[in-house]
């Protein structure tokens, strides 16, 4: 049973949820009592608090409360200055009190256990802000549950949940993203069966339903159409090209609701598909790679600028320099590294220069990044595109057990050729190891050898003696003719 408060008048009325906020510039716990028009948050401190027509009230319904506080959050200039907590209306004083006297007090390793108890708009990150950009994706909460995939329309696409879980594509959904990695599909269409490879991702409809949806790969994105209302620059679509990210927020609008919300863009390098990631929801993390991040660089990427950091600290321990941005596919601030820009730049000039030339020749079509669900590295694909022989390890075979060999991709047929040996070698003059001589000697050059040579079958890989019990009873039976000895 919910409870409840008594007026004045001792009628009895439910008890509202209200907010208490935690300033980073001040290090004060105060109430809250709403935004200004201006995005200023109105607060002030809990000994002013003289009636409850101060403090903001909330519906405690979860829904109602969720999409309350979403709204809240968007109206803020500055978000991510301030850290939220739900609190019952009738003790919020003594809350807010005591909570500044455990803020005084406490450790830096006890403050970080206060982010249990903060709230976020929903579709957020649970922990705000993360120590390191490790973290940005470790810490989501699930959106989904298993039992909520269709997975009957699963199988009709060749997948299964054990599938999925062994590409490691299953936890991603249920966080609510893409997979990481492009996903090999069959789609029967009865008199045709086509094969492809995409990205997944779960969806919920206004039913609730959960379907699932396909992201196919473009050969490149249409930047010259406008996208949910914004038009790009010249700019903006050099930017989308050579480094996947626009590099600033600007206005979309919702095609069902024409509502604005301010968002940030980037192209899906996977699929050249566009994506939007709204503004509000931006999430940047205090340091990456032991580079405490000030106020002035949070706002940069908060912007959706790229930022220059020297001097950052490799897992390996060795110091390098990067340049970071957040990116709305992958929903986190990610590393861009020059010679990947340069590289993702010369690669979409070849791409438009082979199309131009001839687009229906296989040799233009475009190496696939992953084979048999193994994502190759940025060393591995740029070797790999330049049609050189990749060596693979971690492959999985149907019975879930481990493999490795070499891939090349063959330009003129675009496809993928595999062996279990390096083929460069093979090309060359094949010599037997020590080990495999006899065995050469004798099953290819006629040669005898004294511990087998009265033995009938063709000697084994590595043989030198009778292998079993047959051979030894042959081999001490003299030899009806004489060979040449080694």
């Amino acid at each position: 049973m919910e409870k409840t408060a008594q007026n004045e008048a001792n009628e009895i009325k439910p008890v509202s949820d209200t907010l208490l906020v935690l300033s980073k510039d001040t290090n004060k716990i105060e109430m809250v009592k709403g935004v200004d028009k201006d995005g200023n948050l109105q607060k002030f401190p809990p000994n002013e608090v003289q009636e409850s027509g101060q403090l903001i009230r909330i519906d405690k319904h979860g829904d109602l409360f969720s999409n309350f506080f979403s709204n809240f959050y968007r109206q803020l200039k500055n978000p991510t200055h301030f850290n939220f907590f739900k609190v019952l209306e009738y003790d919020a004083v003594d809350t807010a009190k005591d909570l500044q006297q455990y803020v005084d007090q406490a450790s830096p390793e006890e403050r970080e256990q206060l982010k249990e108890y903060e709230i976020l708009p929903k579709n957020t990150n649970p922990l705000k802000n993360q120590k390191t950009m490790e973290n940005n994706t470790d810490n989501q909460e699930y959106h989904f549950q298993p039992e909520q995939i269709d997975w009957k329309t699963m199988e009709k696409f060749g997948l299964t949940q054990e599938k999925l879980e062994k590409m490691n594509a299953l936890d991603p959904l249920l966080r609510g993203y893409k997979t990481n990695t492009l996903i090999p599909i069959t789609i029967n269409l009865g008199a045709a069966v086509s094969k492809m490879d995409v990205r997944l991702s779960l969806q919920e409809g206004d039913t609730g339903d959960i379907g699932i949806k396909l992201h196919g790969i473009r050969k490149e994105p249409n930047l010259n159409l406008k996208f949910l209302g914004h038009e790009f620059s010249e700019e903006d679509k050099k930017n989308l090209m050579e480094n996947g990210n626009m590099g600033r927020v600007v206005d979309l609008v919702n095609p069902k609701t024409d509502e604005i919300i301010p968002s940030v863009i980037s192209r899906d390098r996977l699929t050249n598909e566009l994506v939007a990631y709204r503004a509000e929801y931006m999430k940047i993390p205090d340091e990456i790679k032991g580079i405490k991040l000030d106020e002035y660089q949070k706002q940069i990427l908060l912007e959706g600028k790229p930022l220059n950091l020297e001097g950052m600290t490799s897992t390996k321990g060795t110091t390098f320099d990067a340049t970071v941005q957040f990116n709305a596919d992958k929903r986190y601030v990610e590393f861009i590294f020059d010679n990947n820009q340069k590289q993702q730049h010369s690669q979409s000039q070849n791409e438009h220069s082979s199309q131009n030339q001839n687009q229906n020749q296989n040799k233009n079509s475009e190496p696939p990044r992953v084979f048999r669900d193994k994502e190759l590295d940025d060393k591995q694909y740029k070797k790999f595109k330049a049609g050189e022989t990749v060596y693979v390890s971690g492959l999985v075979d149907s019975k879930g057990k481990e493999y490795q060999g070499y891939i090349t991709f063959n330009k003129d047929t675009a496809k993928t050729d595999f062996s279990f040996t390096n083929p460069n070698k093979l090309r060359e003059k094949a010599q037997p190891s020590e080990a495999h001589k006899t065995q050469k000697a004798v099953n290819t050059d006629g040669k005898t050898n004294e511990a087998t040579k009265n033995v009938k079958e063709p000697l084994q890989s590595k043989q030198q003696e009778p292998a079993n019990k047959q051979q030894q009873e042959q081999q001490k039976k003299p030899a009806r003719s004489r060979g040449r000895k080694m």
